[in-house]
């Protein structure tokens, strides 16, 4: 049997936009490195936007989009993932986000991983 252990990248962090083609790093804590001996799986994504703006979010894999996540106006999604992939040794794990220019506020994260 394989041991499985939930990893997180959470917390509300403050933006700035500067326009949706324009993705930017959240915050330097919302960074997760697969172990060299490890897989990872996403396993759900949940977000809050506080601004009158939709704002996105993007899982990057290793610098590339690997999911996208739009999040509505003062509004709030959970996104269960049905399509659970492996996400393989040594890869690096980063959230994005991108908001039309000049919009501000906050947006709370929580996503769950499993590293199997």
């Amino acid at each position: 049997m394989i041991e499985a252990t939930p990893k997180f990248l959470n917390g509300v962090y403050s933006f700035l936009g500067a326009g949706y083609d324009k993705l930017a790093p959240l915050s330097d804590k919302l960074v997760y490195a697969v172990p060299a001996d490890k897989r990872t799986q996403l396993i759900y994504m949940r977000a809050g936007n506080s601004c009158g703006e939709m704002v996105y979010l993007a899982l990057m894999r290793d610098g590339l989009p690997m999911r996208y996540f739009p999040i509505a106006a003062k509004g709030a999604e959970h996104v269960p993932l049905a399509v659970v992939e492996d996400i393989f040794p040594e890869t690096r794990l980063e959230v994005f986000f991108a908001a039309p220019s000049g919009a501000q506020g906050s947006l709370v994260i929580d996503i769950g991983l499993l590293e199997i």
